[in-house]
Parts: structure tokens; C-alpha cells; sequence
């Protein structure tokens, strides 16, 4: 009887240890979790101004406050002018607002909200198709419809500035420039049987090098450009017009993709093939590297001087926004070469502990970096634990720094082996995700055995 009371504690102890998701928390109770596995569920859509400035403190905590205080659910004041039918993705419209909501979309900007956001018009137009037979508003209708759906999203508690972060232009709705805007005339013009067998099964991992969908979209908007009255002309004014054109198209064949897949599977398309531009370039903003270069430059007189310059340069970059695993070897990539040449010929990544991690928005009080994962998944809202998103596992990788004859960026050529990884880190997500729950309940039996030898 005398050890009931504390193998009660113990269990007690136990339950809390194994129940706590580790998670961290917004100033004010919004939860950041970090959750130890690497998923792979899933921009034409990219921020016209990168996030900037100092982003909320984050600091941990036991008990989050309410959510209500974040997520103000209002009634929309819609138009009433226009003509497309929301209701048919509802359930969109609301991922869309959690991706986007107001606390973190300047800082999931470029990775989540802004692509699910381009995803979520994109089928709202497609879906829409099926009774008009249109695949493009016109401008009036389309102004409306751009006011309508940020007044939804607001009233979800999404940010209210969606309209200037993600760019959101009257031609995300209209054609634009390409000449076919409705189901009828494309599907004449188009081989559209072969488009949809292209793209109704995306590969999530071979898409963004094998380019199946992507070719077969390329193809399309291609032959609907063509149809257009008149020669383009020549000289730069043309190639934009050209360009301008294609984009438009793309956009057409999208929307037409959009309106032969159910609304689950079209989200997953669009996202996988969106996240292939994604990954391709560094969304960050470098300020000027002068100090660096002065204290990093050539010989290096003093490392800790010279490291004291990386770390406050680095900071700056720890300020604007979430990137991917594959984005953040694009920003190391970027700035060594920046660095480079500016006469920094010394790996200033290994001499001060740069790691890829430090290239994205820092979380916590202990200031720990969170890449996310190269297909990342929507965030999610849940009444009691708040706001999430996953975090890549693989993220105190060292920043490579790049060599004399720096290979192509694109994210074919990146190994899915990041540079300097641990082989333990190697392993299957299950086992990685199980470690610290064996790790805990080794130490609790050591205890309990050791209670009752008492």
C-alpha cells in the first residue's frame, strides 16, 4: 500500500509525457506543432512583396487561450453580383482560411496559403463550368467575385490583405490574354482526353522532374494560344505579350482540368504540380552583405568577429518567412555565391554552424528553425490545440557551402539525402516518430523497478 501513492504520480507523470505534442505556442495561445514525421501530401500563386519584418514572438506555454480571439467567425458581406457557386467548395473555402489565416499567412505565404489560395479560384472556376460552360468570368463579374471570395475568407478568420500577399489579379478569374474561354471550344481545339490521363494521377515525387501533367498542360495552353487573331510581332513587347498569353492559357487548361476531377482530387493536383515551382527558387530577400565580406573576406582575421557578422546577417533572414527543405538549398546556394563574390572564399556555413534551418522563420524562445517538408501539407485548426503544420524531421542539416562550379539549382538535381545528414536520421518515419516515446518509457520502468525494490 505504501507505493500506490507514488505509482500513482508515476502514472500521472507517464500520461502527461506521452500525451504532451510538444508543441509551441503564439504569443497570445496559437500553437506551433512540430510533429516528427516527414508527409508528403501535398506556385502560380507566388507573394508580390516577401513577407518582411519582424514576425509575432513565440513563446512556449502549458494552457492556450481560446482561439476565439484569433479566428473572428463574422457573416460575409457578399455582392450579390456574383455568378459563381461558392457552396460547391465550401469545404476549399474553408482550408483556404485556415491556411491563410491572418496571425501567419505574410509567413506561410509562399509555401501554403498563396498556392492553396490559386488552387482554391482555380477549381471554383472549373466547378463552376459544368452549369455555365464558361471557363472565364468577364472583368465586371470577376471584380466582384475577387471581393466576394476575400469577404468569405475574412469571415473564416483568413488574413484581409489576401488581395496585395498573394497578388490576387483580376485575370486569376477572366482569360486574360488567351483567346478560348469556354468548355466547347477548348475541348475542340484540345486533345482533352489525353490531358486528363496526364493529370488526374500526379506522381507527388517524379512530377517536378518528369513533368507528365506539366508537358501535357505546356501542350495545351500551347494550342489554345495559337488560335489567337494575328501575328505576336517581334521584339520584347512581343515575348511578353507571347509569355502573357501562355500563362493565360495555362491557366484556361487548369480550370478545365478542375472541372473533370472531383474538388479533393483537383486540390491534390494542383498543389503537386504548384509545389514544383515552389521549390525552384530562394523566396527570401538577401539585404545588403557588406559586413559580412568585410569581416569574412579573404583571410579571416578573427573567427568569432567573422561569425558574430554571419549569425546578425542570418537573423535578418530568420525574420520572413517559412520555407521548404529544397527552398532553403536554394537560399544557401544564393547566398554563398553572393558571399563569394564578394571575396569570401572561406566556408563561413561550417566555420559558424550555419545550418539549412536558419535560412527559414525561427520558432521559440530557443530560436529553432522550421523547414518545412518540400510537399507540405495544409495547415489545420483544432478547437483545443489551435493551429498547426508540419515541420520537415530532417532539419540540423548543415547549410552546403557551394563549390567553384556551383551545379544547377533545380530541384531534380537535389538529393533527397540532404548534405550531411546523420545516418541515424535515415530511417523510416514510423521509427524516427517512435524513438523519444521508447526513449521515455525505458527511463519509467528503470524507475518503477527501482520504486519497488523499496
Amino acid at each position: 500500500m505504501g507505493l500506490r501513492a507514488p505509482l500513482i504520480l508515476l502514472l500521472c507523470i507517464i500520461y502527461l509525457l506521452l500525451a504532451s505534442p510538444g508543441s509551441m505556442v503564439l504569443a497570445g495561445g496559437l500553437p506551433l506543432v512540430h510533429e516528427l514525421e516527414l508527409k508528403e501530401d501535398d506556385a502560380p500563386f507566388v507573394p508580390e512583396i516577401p513577407p518582411s519584418g519582424s514576425p509575432f514572438p513565440l513563446y512556449p506555454s502549458i494552457s492556450p487561450s481560446p482561439l476565439s480571439s484569433f479566428v473572428n467567425i463574422s457573416t460575409p458581406k457578399l455582392s450579390g453580383q456574383c455568378t459563381l457557386n461558392f457552396t460547391l467548395i465550401d469545404s476549399l473555402i474553408t482550408t483556404t482560411a485556415t491556411d491563410c489565416l491572418a496571425t501567419f499567412a505574410p509567413f506561410l505565404a509562399n509555401v501554403i496559403c498563396c498556392p492553396q489560395l490559386d488552387t482554391t479560384l482555380t477549381i471554383l472556376i472549373g466547378q463552376s463550368s459544368l452549369q455555365t460552360g464558361r471557363l472565364a468570368l468577364d472583368s465586371v463579374h470577376a471584380n466582384h467575385c475577387l471581393s466576394d471570395i476575400q469577404q468569405l475568407l475574412s469571415s473564416r478568420g483568413s488574413e484581409e490583405n489576401l488581395k496585395s500577399i498573394c497578388a490576387m489579379h483580376l485575370s486569376n478569374l477572366t482569360e486574360g490574354s488567351c483567346p478560348i474561354k469556354d468548355v466547347n471550344s477548348f475541348e475542340s481545339v484540345v486533345d482533352s482526353s489525353r490531358v486528363l490521363e496526364a493529370c488526374q494521377k500526379v506522381d507527388p515525387v517524379n512530377e517536378c522532374c518528369s513533368r507528365v501533367c506539366q508537358n501535357a498542360i505546356e501542350e495545351a495552353a500551347r494550342k489554345i494560344a495559337v488560335r489567337g487573331n494575328g501575328a505576336a510581332g517581334s521584339g520584347a513587347s512581343a515575348d511578353t505579350s507571347r509569355k502573357e498569353k501562355m500563362e493565360s492559357c495555362r491557366r484556361i487548361v487548369v480550370r478545365w482540368l478542375s472541372s473533370r476531377l472531383e474538388p479533393g482530387p483537383a486540390k491534390k493536383m494542383l498543389r503537386q504540380i504548384s509545389n514544383c515551382n515552389v521549390n525552384e527558387v530562394c523566396p527570401l530577400l538577401f539585404p545588403d552583405t557588406g559586413k559580412v565580406a568585410k569581416e569574412c573576406g579573404g583571410k579571416i582575421e578573427s573567427r568569432s568577429i567573422c561569425c558574430k557578422a554571419m549569425d546578425s546577417y542570418v537573423s535578418h533572414l530568420q525574420k520572413q518567412s517559412f520555407i521548404t527543405n529544397l527552398q532553403a538549398l536554394d537560399c544557401a546556394s544564393s547566398l554563398g555565391i553572393k558571399l563569394q563574390k564578394m571575396n569570401v572564399t572561406a566556408d563561413v556555413y561550417a566555420l559558424c554552424g550555419i545550418t539549412l534551418k536558419d535560412f527559414s522563420l525561427q520558432v521559440g524562445t530557443q530560436a529553432s528553425g522550421c523547414l518545412l517538408p518540400s510537399m507540405p501539407s495544409d495547415a489545420t485548426l483544432d478547437p483545443v490545440s489551435g493551429i498547426s503544420f508540419t515541420c520537415d524531421l530532417n532539419d540540423n542539416i548543415a547549410a552546403p557551402w557551394p563549390s567553384s562550379i556551383q551545379a544547377s539549382t533545380s530541384s531534380c538535381n537535389k538529393s533527397v539525402n540532404f548534405p550531411a545528414l546523420p545516418a541515424a536520421t535515415q530511417t523510416k518515419n514510423s521509427a524516427s516518430k517512435c524513438r523519444p516515446t521508447i526513449w521515455v518509457l525505458a527511463h519509467i520502468f528503470m524507475i518503477i523497478r527501482l520504486l519497488l525494490q523499496v
